[in-house]
Formats: C-alpha cells, structure tokens, sequence
C-alpha cells in the first residue's frame, strides 16, 4: 500500500495540502516540485508510483511536464490537477496519457479517490 508520490504544484500551500491528506492516508511523499522542469527531474531522481501534477506552473507547465515524462517512462501514473475552466487542458492531458484528473479546490476525498484508482 505504501506508495510514493510525487506532488508538483507551484502553491506551496496545495503542496502542503495534497502532503498532508496523502500521508494521513498512508502514502509516501517522494517529493515536491514547484513547476515543471522540477518535477521531470523529481520524477527521474524518485521514480515515484504516482505524479499530482497542477496544470498551471511556471518555467514548464503540467502538460509539457507530463508529456516529458512520459517520453522517459510510458508506463508513469501521473494525475492532473487543474482549477476549474480548464476543460481543454485537461482533454489535452489525458490525451497525453494522464490517468484522471482533479478539479481545485481539492476535497480530499476525491484527491484519494483519484490516487487509489490510478495506482491499483
């Protein structure tokens, strides 16, 4: 059940938030990234089961991210986090292979709803 999990998001208060409901849930934090660029190199030094991923970041968005990811490894679980009206960015991203998608604000029962179908 342990698994590890890599939250990317440029808020640090929904990183907090994410770590927080995940780890009181059983799961491993295997890091933190505050944009893109972060969380391809994250991936890659942590090789997480699953990747929170937030569309909208700086320096690489989500997206860009999940799809650099995916290059590396075609078999990465990653999960969208989006705010709402992002409906395109999130057909665009599971086209790019994103297992599911959660809209912002987080309820933390969706957030482990989405975790526990993406990594079984």
């Amino acid at each position: 059940m342990a698994k590890n999990i890599l939250i990317c998001d440029d808020a640090a208060f929904m990183r907090m938030m994410i770590k927080d409901i995940l780890t009181k849930n059983g799961y491993t934090v295997a890091g933190e990234a505050e944009n893109g660029l972060k969380a391809v190199e994250k991936y890659n030094e942590t090789k997480p089961d699953l990747v929170l991923m937030d569309i909208t970041m700086p320096e690489m968005d989500g997206i860009q991210a999940l799809k650099k990811i995916k290059e590396g490894d075609p078999s990465a679980v990653v999960v969208m986090c989006s705010a709402m009206g992002q409906q395109a960015m999130v057909i665009e991203s599971i086209q790019a292979g994103a297992k599911d998608f959660i809209v912002k604000p987080f309820q933390a029962d969706r957030v482990l709803e989405a975790v526990k179908k993406a990594v079984s």
